[in-house]
C-alpha cells in the first residue's frame, strides 16, 4: 500500500512557484531528447521493460516526479510510484493500459513485467488489468516513427502532476543508437533544472552497472 504524504503549502519552499504555475498561470511543458541506448541494445536487453526500468528507477529516485493530488484534492508525494504503460493489440489497431508493480531489483521487476504481459497483455480494452493504483505514472512507445518533438495537449490536464513518459523508434547513429524520449511534466513542480537532471539520471541507469552486470 503506497503512502501519501500531504505537504504543508503554509511553510512548503516550493509554496510560491507552485501556486503561480497551478492556480495564476496553469503550466505544463514538454522536451525532447534522444537518448544513447546502445548499452541496452549491445546487451541484447528488450527495449521496453529496461526503459520501464530506467524511467520507474529514476522517477523514484527524486520527489518532485512522485507528487500529485489525491483525491480530496490534497498536494503531496507518494512513497512509491510505478509505470502504466501501453501495449499494442495489432489485431485490431488499438492498444491498452498496463501497470507492474515497481522493484529496484531490475530481475525481479523484469519477472513482474513479463507476468504482467502474460496475463493481460492480449487482453483488449482501455484498462483491462484491474486495480490499477493511483501511484502510477504513464509511458507510451510509438515504435513506427521517429520524432524530434512530442507533445500532449490535455484539455483537463491542469491538476495532473505527474511525468508522461513518450518513446519513439529508435535509429542508428554511426556506433551510437538513439532513442527519442518525449517527457511532458507540470511546471508546478517540476523546472527545467529538475528535468534535466531526470534525464541525466536516466542516461546514468543505462550506461551504468546494472545491465553491464546482468547475463
Amino acid at each position: 500500500m503506497a503512502v501519501f504524504t500531504p505537504v504543508n503549502r503554509e511553510s512548503w519552499e516550493r509554496e510560491p512557484w507552485f501556486s503561480h504555475y497551478f492556480t495564476h498561470v496553469p503550466c505544463t511543458y514538454s522536451m525532447t531528447v534522444f537518448l544513447d541506448i546502445t548499452p541496452l541494445r549491445r546487451g541484447g536487453y528488450r527495449l521496453y521493460p529496461a526503459m520501464l526500468y530506467c524511467l520507474a528507477r529514476a522517477v523514484n529516485a527524486r520527489q518532485e516526479f512522485r507528487m500529485a493530488c489525491n483525491e480530496r484534492g490534497e498536494v503531496g508525494w507518494y512513497d512509491v510510484v510505478h509505470p502504466s504503460y501501453t501495449v499494442f493489440h495489432p489485431e485490431n489497431e488499438t492498444f491498452s493500459n498496463l501497470w507492474t508493480p515497481y522493484d529496484p531489483d531490475f530481475s525481479r521487476f523484469l519477472q513482474s513485467y513479463e507476468d504482467t504481459l502474460a496475463g493481460w497483455g492480449s487482453v483488449t480494452g482501455v484498462q483491462p488489468q484491474p486495480d490499477m493504483p493511483p501511484n502510477t505514472f504513464p509511458v507510451s512507445m510509438i515504435p513506427w516513427a521517429s520524432f524530434e518533438g512530442f507533445n500532449l495537449n490535455l484539455q483537463n490536464g491542469y491538476d495532473y502532476l505527474p511525468p508522461i513518459f513518450t518513446m519513439g523508434r529508435f535509429r542508428q547513429e554511426g556506433e551510437r543508437v538513439l532513442l527519442p524520449l518525449a517527457v511532458q511534466v507540470h511546471h508546478a513542480v517540476c523546472d527545467g533544472f529538475h528535468l534535466s537532471r531526470l534525464i541525466a539520471d536516466v542516461e546514468a541507469l543505462i550506461a551504468g552497472e546494472t545491465f553491464r552486470s546482468l547475463p
